[in-house]
């Protein structure tokens, strides 16, 4: 029975943490949840930007209500002094009489060292509670501390034989609005959009959350090695109101650096590699991630998608798949990898199949034996 009430508790805790996804980079989305007598006294979840934390807002709610409750939290409480003070010292402060916490916290400053805290002034600690839940909320989280980089979505959107466009290039709309809908709302829930230059020359995406009412906007990504970028699209007239990142190789020229840094535009230098001297996505990850991005959607083009796949910086991907065929003259959805075995093809593991209007939406996931983050 006490596990029921466990889960019951800690299934509300992931919940509300889940609602700062996307906002609160470089920190993770953590919900909390307190309990006495079987009745909520408080609960919290983390704030856009960060702060305040889970654990400080659900322990204002319940005041001194606190005294003897237990805490039903989605990760580890922080046990380093940043802008506040520890969340574990928080607790053990309110005298909770038990943490139930989902997962230990892989950040060096705080890995273990909650729970001790915790532990150490005679709290009663559970920990393990929804882990696999947890490690799928904080998986971008996991990926920039123990990775140094972003948590990868790579969306595509393809016929039903696997094409992006026409051979002449159409490719509005091939899925339906409910599948573009649903785009925008995994968008609200990443740190970052992310393109390659060819899709910002073709299609002169503005890459917004757009018909959720208000709600903060995610960074958009550009990679670009020289940023020969039109300086009159959609992201250069809206760089000063929502951000807008371009990653370069270290052959961009002054005058262009200059010109878009001056419409508001970061400019974040990369490394190339061979063949072709294409800016390097695993250096670009690793940029993203010192920059504290921790999820990052990809929605293309084919290049980018393609070397995603064959750096294996695909941890989740999503195939929206409409009932239209184009054949092979139109453009795929991945360019040429190179495969010549089955075995050496990259492989991911079904999660979810879902009807999204007319279209039907495959979600595909790193296998977890790849990686003990998630």
């Amino acid at each position: 029975m006490h596990q029921d009430t466990d889960t019951r508790w800690m299934r509300l805790a992931l919940r509300l943490g889940a609602r700062g996804l996307g906002q609160v980079w470089p920190n993770p989305a953590v919900g909390c949840v307190i309990v006495k007598s079987d009745r909520v006294i408080g609960r919290g979840w983390t704030q856009p930007g960060g702060r305040p934390h889970a654990e400080t807002q659900a322990l204002e709610q319940a005041g001194g209500t606190a005294h003897g409750a237990t805490v039903y939290v989605s990760l580890e409480p922080c046990a380093h002094i940043g802008q506040t003070l520890p969340c574990a010292d928080a607790l053990v402060a309110a005298a909770v009489a038990r943490v139930v916490i989902a997962i230990q916290d892989p950040d060096p400053r705080t890995a273990g060292k909650g729970i001790a805290r915790l532990r150490a002034a005679g709290i009663a600690v559970t920990v393990g509670v929804g882990e696999a839940s947890a490690r799928l909320v904080h998986a971008g989280f996991f990926a920039r501390v123990t990775r140094n980089r972003p948590a990868v979505t790579l969306k595509l959107a393809c016929s039903l034989d696997g094409r992006i466009a026409t051979a002449a290039g159409e490719s509005r709309w091939i899925t339906g609005p409910k599948a573009r809908a649903w785009v925008h709302a995994t968008r609200a829930q990443h740190d970052a959009v992310l393109v390659g230059a060819g899709t910002v020359r073709r299609d002169n995406p503005g890459l917004t959350v757009r018909g959720l009412g208000p709600t903060p906007q995610p960074v958009r990504v550009v990679l670009s090695r020289t940023l020969d970028l039109p300086r009159d699209g959609q992201l250069a007239r809206t760089a000063r109101t929502v951000p807008l990142w371009l990653c370069h190789g270290p052959d961009a020229a002054p005058e262009a650096l200059a010109a878009w840094t001056a419409l508001g535009a970061r400019c974040l230098p990369c490394r190339t590699a061979p063949p072709g001297d294409l800016l390097d996505v695993v250096d670009v990850m690793q940029v993203l991630g010192n920059a504290g991005l921790t999820r990052v959607l990809c929605e293309g083009g084919g290049a980018l998608a393609t070397a995603l796949l064959a750096a294996d910086m695909v941890d989740d991907l999503v195939g929206m798949t409409a009932g239209l065929i184009l054949g092979a003259e139109g453009q795929p959805a991945i360019g040429a990898m190179g495969v010549t075995a089955l075995a050496t093809a990259p492989r991911l593991a079904l999660h979810r199949v879902t009807r999204c209007g007319a279209d039907t939406l495959t979600h595909w996931r790193r296998p977890a034996t790849d990686t003990a983050e998630g």
